[in-house]
């Protein structure tokens, strides 16, 4: 049998091409901001995860060119060898400044960055225990490490209390929960996490991917929110979202740190982040301090499109962050409103299943401090326009 008999065989995104409804892989012709160009044609972006404006923010773009001038284009190493630059270090320590924790280590992707701590924390005899809507790379992180790995219900407290009861006092646990979730932007129970964690002595780690810079008074995420930062174990995110760059990252505890630095395979053996990478996210991390009026601007234009859904009578899933998921339901009406939204200039993406059960296929909007309320007003617009049709 021929190995690439499966991909002469894989036809459903060439079916959804011929329909003309294909919605992925669009090219952006300009930066990275509320408003793009698609196609020679003016966009309203509510599809990205800039969720404080700051990939197109000058001050961001002029640190990473300056960096590029100083450290060059690349590291060509691993931070365990020659790929140690002193903006790495610099902007370790300020991260773990800015997240109240001992100590950071930074990775070339959030992706990685799970892969990483997780691989490396959980071993042979221990357990994670892991929410089922947790993101892709949380689940590739519990694949490559020797730990078991159970899942509990969604943000079901009552079914993670029924896993922790099982198992064995001697055993390693190890809770790993989305802090926002990345499709339907709902929030983790924190604080039932916490109770349940320290009945059953077990450590917290959250993916706060999509909370940080989004939750509590200064940014700092979900442990912020819910004033429990000292109780989370380990925080990991990502450089990709609200700091205008690309990378990840861990803060925990000191000792932490240097076990995950010295056996986490993915970390000794990629390059490390590139120096621009690196002060584009050092300065985001400033601007956020600087500037923390942005998190309550994100969170108003969010409340802001809520009200406009509702108004619309357009279904949308319960959430409290920038990201709101519009219901469409089904895989091909899904497809087919994302196309019309695309026509009028408006982007969103498009989730369907197996990403979601049958079903419940939705598109996923979100927002950024930037948007202005004539952006947000065209994008409602929109909306109408395409759901009357619909």
């Amino acid at each position: 049998m021929d190995i690439f008999e499966k991909c002469f065989n894989y036809t459903d995104a060439k079916k959804v091409m011929e329909a003309g409804i294909y919605p992925y892989f669009h090219v952006l012709e300009t930066k990275q901001d509320t408003e793009v160009i698609i196609n020679g044609k003016r966009t309203i972006m509510i599809g990205s995860n800039n969720y404080l404006g700051l990939t197109a923010d000058e001050r961001v773009i002029r640190a990473a060119q300056e960096a590029l001038a100083k450290y060059g284009s690349g590291c060509s190493g691993s931070r365990f060898l020659n790929g140690t630059l002193s903006i790495h270090i610099e902007l370790e320590k300020r991260l773990a400044q800015f997240m109240k924790k001992e100590a950071v280590l930074t990775f070339s992707t959030g992706f990685q960055t799970n892969l990483g701590i997780i691989s490396a924390i959980a071993g042979r005899n221990d357990y994670i225990i892991c929410d089922s809507e947790n993101h892709a790379s949380i689940i590739d992180g519990c694949r490559l490490s020797f730990a078991k790995v159970i899942k509990y219900e969604h943000n079901d407290m009552e079914d993670l209390e029924r896993i922790l009861k099982k198992i064995p006092d001697n055993c390693g646990k190890l809770i790993v929960t989305d802090g926002v979730f990345s499709m339907s932007g709902d929030i983790c129970n924190l604080p039932e996490i916490v109770r349940l964690a320290r009945s059953y002595g077990a450590r917290i780690m959250v993916d706060d991917a999509h909370g940080l810079g989004v939750l509590g008074e200064h940014g700092r995420g979900t442990g912020e929110y819910f004033g429990l930062e000292d109780e989370v174990d380990i925080v990991m995110s990502t450089f990709s979202k609200s700091l205008a760059s690309l990378g990840g990252f861990i803060a925990a505890r000191e000792e932490v740190i240097h076990y995950v630095k010295h056996v986490s395979r993915p970390f000794i053996f990629s390059a490390s982040i590139p120096p621009a990478n690196a002060a584009a996210a050092l300065e985001a991390i400033n601007i956020i301090e600087k500037e923390p009026e942005r998190i309550k601007r994100l969170a108003e234009n969010a409340d802001y499109m809520r009200e406009g859904f509702k108004k619309l009578n357009i279904p949308i899933g319960e959430s409290k962050t920038p990201i709101i998921p519009v219901m469409t339901y089904e895989n091909e009406r899904t497809f087919v409103i994302t196309k019309m939204l695309l026509d009028e200039g408006v982007y969103v993406n498009p989730v369907v299943s197996p990403a979601v059960k049958p079903g419940n296929c939705l598109l996923r909007t979100s927002y950024t401090a930037t948007h202005t309320k004539e952006q947000l007003d065209y994008a409602l617009e929109a909306f109408r326009k395409v759901f009357s049709k619909i």
